[in-house]
């Protein structure tokens, strides 16, 4: 999996030595909350595990990855930005791929999931995905907003995916030319 830069972030594969890093994101209940199943991580394995998961989460798509995003100037670790296969609910038999994006709340309000996310959907259309997704708990109106300045379209409420109501985003190749 390639290194991705942008003008302020550097978006690389996770390592183990990013355990502490994701652990500390995700043990956050404001960053929690809109993710999984809303519970915040409780110990740094739960960390290591979805690490050590992240390749078979990704799927066998070339652009396709979970990243670890930094700060270019710093290096300080920001959140991650994946590009995944998104998984279907139960009796739909669809084949998207899903951007997504969870920072780190000091992270929030600096168009850092707008930047990576850019990257990421040029990642996967200059590698022949014809269209991407994103989905949000219908509340999270932080991530909806991210979605519309990638120029998304919004699908409303929908269960096409994760056997739950998620609002939904998508944006084809087309729209992006």
């Amino acid at each position: 999996m390639d290194v991705i830069e942008t003008e302020r972030l550097v978006l690389r594969p996770f390592t183990q030595d990013d355990a502490p890093a994701l652990f500390e994101l995700f043990s956050l209940p404001e960053v929690a909350r809109w993710s999984g199943t809303g519970q915040p991580m409780t110990d740094v394995s739960e960390a290591i595990a979805r690490i050590e998961r992240m390749p078979e989460r990704a799927g066998g798509h070339p652009a396709a990855g979970l990243f670890a995003t930094v700060r270019r100037d710093t290096g300080a670790f920001v959140g991650m930005t994946l590009l995944v296969r998104i998984p279907s609910s139960a009796g739909n038999d669809r084949e998207d791929h899903e951007i997504g994006w969870h920072l780190h709340p000091d992270a929030w309000g600096h168009g850092y999931a707008t930047e990576a996310a850019t990257a990421l959907v040029q990642r996967g259309f200059d590698a022949g995905m014809p269209g991407v997704v994103a989905v949000t708990n219908p509340d999270n109106v932080r991530s909806q907003a991210v979605c519309r300045r990638l120029g998304m379209t919004d699908l409303g409420l929908t269960s096409d995916w994760y056997d739950q109501e998620l609002r939904a985003f998508s944006l084809d190749h087309r729209g992006c030319d």
